[in-house]
């Protein structure tokens, strides 16, 4: 079986000759070679001839929305490789030299609308290759946002987001997980704005002011990183300290609002480090970005990216926080070999950020997390058949894409609770320590973490193993028996007012104060589908749905007022989908409109119609695909 091919399948590339950059001098990370880490989604092969550093000078165009300049790549390569393959997607580029300056031949092939196209460029015996380029306005990775989109409203924005593999965009490099990378950079921007990046400052917060007025800043991360966690943004920004370790960036009108919400963040650094090594990143700040960020969140280190729709000034939604804290040791340190693996990153993510809840804020917040997630895990996995489908594995195949909803952060997580559950919280956090200092800084394979769990947590105890159902748990659909479902204690008090109101109960005596996102949510969420437009107005009046600051609460009543076409929720679904980016929280009511006949498709287009400017280009492209426009 696969699973037990186990010590071929953590080798990796053969020896291949020594780089010659002082840069990054640092012994490279390992590239995975065995056919499970065979990343579809490159056209790089890397044990022939892989990047090992990028440098990176770039002038940030607002005017013509462009990235400009050149990108140095440090080599390793077999001594007979006579080429290095890159992955770009859209690039005008102008010129490739080795380091002395001495003309490559190069060629890009045909362009693949989901991979990009393949770059192509003779190496001529050079472990050094320099490329002059320029972006294109509609580069998938980032968005330029025009000052009206931005809080200030006075000045333009500029975001990257790279995850999974947008960052070919504006960088020519091997963009795969696997083939992880140092790198620094150097941006100038208008003088009036400041540039911020995922990794260590090297020319303070206001960077250095050039004689023809703009700023340049540079960077530097001496760590290999997978190369979609390279990522900066461009604002009107400033920072306020939370700690000695932490801070906040964002617009002036938010920041204090950011700093309140985050301001635990050095005691989850702590609690995460207790539990499972030292954070090895060195600074841990946010960056709050306006809300036509596409995610939650995005764990580019040193530096999260977050989206707006958590401030929310209760500090309830601060479990984003505290899972792209966790990315800092589950994706950033130990990285899915290719997007098929997705769950190792996600799945050991979002245990370990309830895990970082837990010790701060208790069992009982924890579980509430916990609750939800199953909620969502039994919603994706329903859509598959439910809990004995036949779709929808852990360890997925065929697209890389395909995710199953959320199913690699539910069923990932669940599958190390039931770990945790079977062996005892003592044994399991022990290992999980222990595993990510084994794999600090490589990426990982499923095969390779079941061999590592097989021989450091297990040591060949044959029932202990038949009784987790490890390989079902891998690589079959569905969901095990012996799953864990954390259930609070909270939420069915909820449940309680829930029953009451689904009896025939009148909205007005739903007691909300005080509730949490998490209780609004599992409150709007059990509600049947289908209601009756007196009860829809009744719920929204008695609780003020429509006008709800809370991203999280508008998007789940306006999913149930799209179900049963309620006419006088679409002016709030027109001014939430056109001021919110988030995928999260939009998907589903596109999707919802969809189900909803002519009278649905006709108002998703129309919204898309207004909304598409304000929407990040992934974002974009994701709706594009769900209300089926070409």
């Amino acid at each position: 079986m696969r699973i037990l091919l186990a010590a071929a399948l953590l080798t990796s590339a053969a020896p291949i000759a020594a780089q010659t950059s002082d840069q990054s001098s640092a012994v490279p990370a390992p590239v995975l070679t065995t056919p499970d880490a065979k990343d579809v989604w490159t056209y790089a092969q890397p044990e022939i001839a892989r990047v090992t550093h990028v440098g990176l000078d770039l002038d940030v165009d607002f005017d013509s929305r462009t990235l400009s300049g050149h990108a140095t790549l440090d080599i390793q390569a077999q001594p007979d490789a006579g080429e290095i393959i890159l992955d770009s997607d859209n690039l005008n580029i102008s010129a490739v030299t080795n380091g002395e300056g001495r003309p490559l031949n190069w060629s890009v092939g045909a362009r693949d609308d989901a991979l990009g196209a393949p770059l192509t460029i003779e190496l001529d015996g050079s472990r050094q290759i320099v490329i002059t380029y320029r972006t294109k306005p509609g580069a998938s990775a980032l968005q330029w946002l025009p000052p009206e989109m931005t809080a200030g409203k006075k000045k333009p924005y500029l975001f990257s987001q790279g995850q999974p593999i947008n960052n070919r965009s504006w960088i020519p490099t091997q963009d795969s997980p696997g083939i992880r990378q140092t790198w620094d950079a150097s941006l100038t921007v208008p003088g009036d704005l400041v540039a911020v990046m995922s990794a260590e400052k090297l020319s303070g917060e206001t960077g250095e002011l050039l004689p023809d007025g703009r700023r340049r800043f540079r960077f530097r991360m001496d760590k290999a990183v997978p190369p979609y966690l390279i990522a900066f943004a461009v604002g009107d920004l400033q920072f306020k300290s939370l700690g000695p370790r932490s801070g906040v960036w964002t617009e002036a009108s938010m920041l204090d609002a950011a700093a309140y919400e985050f301001a635990d963040v050095e005691k989850m650094i702590d609690a995460a480090s207790d539990l499972y090594g030292p954070y090895r990143w060195g600074r841990y700040d946010m960056l709050v970005l306006p809300p036509s960020f596409p995610f939650g969140g995005m764990e580019n280190p040193t530096l999260t990216f977050l989206t707006p729709t958590i401030i929310t000034g209760d500090r309830s939604n601060t479990d984003v926080v505290a899972h792209e804290l966790a990315h800092s040791w589950s994706g950033n340190l130990v990285t899915n070999a290719t997007w098929s693996d997705s769950w190792l990153n996600e799945g050991f993510t979002t245990y370990f950020e309830n895990r970082i809840m837990e010790a701060l804020y208790g069992e009982e917040r924890a579980a509430m997390y916990s609750d939800l997630d199953w909620d969502g895990m039994m919603a994706d996995l329903e859509v598959y058949g439910g809990p004995t489908g036949t779709g929808a594995a852990t360890r997925l195949h065929g697209d890389p894409g395909a995710t199953g909803g959320q199913l690699d952060y539910f069923k990932g997580s669940n599958f190390l609770r039931m770990l945790e559950k079977t062996v005892g919280r003592e044994r399991w956090d022990a290992y999980l320590r222990s595993y990510f200092d084994r794999h600090a800084f490589q990426p990982q394979t499923t095969a390779g973490f079941l061999t590592d769990l097989r021989q450091n947590l297990l040591k060949d105890d044959a029932d202990l193993e038949l009784s987790m159902q490890l390989d079902r748990w891998a690589y079959a659909a569905g969901l095990p028996d012996n799953a864990v479902h954390i259930q609070s204690e909270t939420l069915a008090e909820v449940d309680r007012d829930l029953a009451a109101y689904n009896a025939g109960g009148v909205a007005a005596d739903v007691d909300t104060q005080g509730w949490s996102t998490q209780e609004w949510l599992r409150f709007l969420n059990g509600i049947p589908r289908e209601q009756t437009e007196a009860r829809l107005q009744d719920l929204d009046e008695a609780l003020g749905l429509s006008d709800s600051s809370n991203a999280y609460v508008r998007s789940a009543w306006l999913e149930l007022a799209i179900a049963n076409r309620y006419q006088a929720a679409v002016p709030s679904l027109t001014e939430f989908a056109t001021r919110v980016g988030r995928g999260l929280l939009i998907r589903p009511l596109y999707s919802g409109l969809m189900e909803q006949g002519e009278w649905g498709r006709d108002l998703a287009r129309q919204l898309y119609s207004e909304a598409k400017p304000t929407y990040h280009p992934a974002t974009a492209a994701g709706i594009e695909a769900i209300i089926e426009v070409k």
